[in-house]
């Protein structure tokens, strides 16, 4: 029986929450030497460390003219791919593009004071390296979230790594899903040896300048020890949902949706926060049918039993302080006026406001991105967006009425900062020259 634990809003604060919450990463020091070594093997012998670690850890020999997916490869994956599969990465990507399109801004400038203008533009970083995990887990949509971004943004050169399959391919829904963004640099390796190969370069994997995508722990130990070589995007860990829902939320909607976002891992977070007794009671007297029906049972019931929970608030307000502490990747907000209560919503990675709007359409190419902020680091970071592959540039221009507008302010600082060279490049312009 799926017994869900029910604790009261008033046990969770600050200090408590992680009783409750599995959120913090233990296993980062405990593999960090480990990861570092591959790091270092690949660093000094490239191409040669990855095919041996490939062959150790994914169980695959390969020689190096294997590493690259070749362009027959290419081709086979389209022959292969499902008709309709293709079709809704087609729909995906026109609504992904869209999106991320209406982003843009335009380079921009202001006059600050009379001579002086101000502005910024923006430039894309030029080279991406994408990751995407294998094995088991085949997922074309996450190549689709991050390549439509770095494709709007004007990416010059996109590639990609992931581990190869028992038959030294890559499936061909990934495969599709890369080209579809014109990326034809794809290579067979996986884990924290192809962070290392996309931040030093070997033979045949060139170097980049920013890694995005999602993995394990390792290849996210790989990322935080790489990122004063490379620019990386937000650290990742167990998928979370948590759902805001009053009396008013459709139980039915409640359950599907939660067991819809822990059905991915056993590490996975499922929280409800309600302020609803009847809805907490259909909740538990109707979990254990959903379970039973699905086809990740085994999933999804450590899930339940190790990392889910049902808070019990007094009030709506109670509940919206519960979700901004707890800060979560997916926030539902199942209410009667979902609006309003976005308004008082400060830290999410993504939100969905209604009945209609279940995470899955963001999982699947809607428009909005999948890549999030967990374990409560949406305080801090945002999801992947357009800006994550920008570089925004500030670009100043003043006319000499403006310097000499300004000139005190801007001496006076320097001089009082011991910086007179910097006082002596103003005072030279001020000049009257012949």
């Amino acid at each position: 029986m799926n017994t869900l634990r029910v604790i009261n809003s008033d046990q969770i604060n600050e200090e408590t929450i992680y009783n409750f919450i599995p959120r913090a990463d233990t296993q980062f020091e405990l593999i960090r030497k480990s990861v570092s070594k591959i790091i270092q093997a690949v660093k000094e012998k490239g191409d040669q460390a990855l095919l041996e670690f490939t062959n150790e850890y994914d169980k695959v020999k390969l020689t190096n003219k294997e590493i690259q997916v070749s362009k027959e490869e290419l081709s086979e994956a389209y022959e292969k791919i499902n008709p309709s599969l293709l079709q809704a990465i087609h729909h995906a990507k026109k609504n992904l593009i869209k999106f991320n399109q209406a982003q843009k801004r335009e380079d921009w400038n202001i006059e600050i004071e009379k001579g002086i203008w101000a502005g910024q533009i923006y430039r894309p970083i030029e080279t991406i390296g994408i990751y995407i995990p294998g094995g088991i887990a085949i997922y074309p949509s996450t190549v689709l979230m991050i390549a439509a971004p770095a494709y709007v943004a004007g990416t010059k050169e996109i590639i990609m790594c992931s581990p190869p399959q028992k038959d030294k391919k890559i499936a061909p829904e990934i495969l599709v899903a890369a080209n579809e963004f014109d990326i034809e640099k794809i290579y067979k390796v996986g884990g924290a040896q192809a962070i290392a190969a996309m931040a030093y370069g070997t033979e045949t994997i060139p170097k980049v300048q920013k890694v995005v995508g999602p993995g394990g722990i390792w290849v996210n130990v790989a990322k935080q020890i790489l990122s004063n070589i490379i620019a990386i995007d937000a650290p990742a860990g167990p998928s979370e949902i948590l759902i805001i829902a009053d009396e008013s939320a459709d139980p039915t909607f409640v359950l599907v949706d939660f067991i819809s976002q822990i059905e991915h891992d056993p590490d996975n977070v499922g929280i409800v926060v309600t302020n609803s007794e009847y809805l907490i009671n259909q909740i538990i007297n109707s979990i254990d049918k959903y379970v039973s029906q699905s086809l990740r049972r085994d999933i999804i019931e450590k899930a339940l039993k190790y990392n889910s929970i049902i808070i019990k608030a007094k009030n709506i307000e109670e509940c919206i302080r519960i979700s901004n502490l707890i800060a979560p990747e997916h926030l539902e907000i199942l209410t009667k006026d979902p609006e309003e209560i976005l308004k008082e919503i400060n830290n999410a990675g993504a939100v969905f406001l209604g009945a209609y709007s279940p995470v899955p359409l963001g999982d699947y190419g809607v428009g909005t991105n999948h890549i999030l902020p967990t374990g409560g680091s949406a305080k801090k970071y945002s999801g992947l967006n357009l800006y994550d592959f920008l570089k925004i540039i500030d670009v100043l221009k003043c006319e000499k009425e403006g310097l000499e507008i300004f000139s005190e302010t801007a001496m006076k600082l320097a001089e009082h900062e011991g910086l007179f060279a910097h006082k002596r490049s103003i005072e030279e312009r001020l000049k009257d020259k012949d």
